[in-house]
């Protein structure tokens, strides 16, 4: 039996339980939004690895391809991080993996199966954080599934980094945060240097990244 396994959507962090669950697939398939070149190497130390191009990888990634077509242990796949994005004629296509949404998907659709495997890495609205694994058996024959990445762990670990209460003092968190993110820094370093929890340093970089021109006071009427 072969095992795929299908992230999306890392935002800059490659959590430990991934990278654990990853560490036992022969192949990894990435659905966009890396953020970093950092995760590209973490996955390089991992397993052999395909990557499409996100909406949020700029100019470090202009060599990533936006759409795939891959044949994997005899699936016909494709790969892209906006399905919305894929050309009307998708030819010979057993499995279409993509991402964006953050959200878990996995459903037939005129004889094709259709995978976002969610996101992995920065926690978005109620959203679990998921991954997938496809497990190839020697017949051709596959089955997809879902892994649900726990995070209470992290949860208990943080409780007492929290955002200081004064004004100043959070604006001041907010900022060192945007300052980290536009230098490339991972979530868990910009965490770990502004002693601030990783779900908080999540929120922010997510704030900031899917809302382009948003300010300090934007970012913290959102988060409050």
């Amino acid at each position: 039996m072969y095992r795929i396994g299908v992230i999306s959507d890392t935002h800059g962090l490659l959590r430990e339980e991934v990278i654990k669950e990853l560490q036992s697939c022969d192949i990894i398939l990435h659905g966009g939004d890396i953020d970093t070149k950092d995760i590209i190497e973490k996955l390089k130390n991992i397993a052999p690895f395909y990557v499409v191009r996100g909406n949020v990888d700029k100019e470090w990634a202009e060599y990533l391809p936006k759409m795939l077509e891959i044949e994997l242990y005899g699936i016909h796949i494709k790969m892209i991080h906006n399905r919305k994005e894929l050309p009307k004629n998708l030819g010979v296509t057993d499995l279409i993996v993509f991402g964006h949404s953050h959200k878990y998907t996995d459903q037939m659709e005129n004889g094709i199966r259709w995978l976002n495997p969610g996101s992995c890495g920065l926690k978005r609205f109620y959203y679990p954080i998921t991954m997938a694994v496809i497990e190839v058996m020697e017949n051709g024959r596959y089955e997809i599934r879902r892994i649900d990445i726990s995070h209470e762990q992290h949860e208990q670990k943080e409780k007492n980094l929290k955002m200081p209460e004064k004004e100043q003092d959070r604006q001041k968190i907010v900022k060192a945060v945007m300052k980290d993110v536009d230098r490339g820094k991972t979530v868990k370093q910009i965490a770990e240097s502004n002693h601030i929890s990783l779900e908080l340093t999540e929120q922010i970089c997510r704030m900031y990244l899917t809302h382009p021109g948003v300010d300090v006071d934007g970012i913290l009427n959102r988060i409050s």
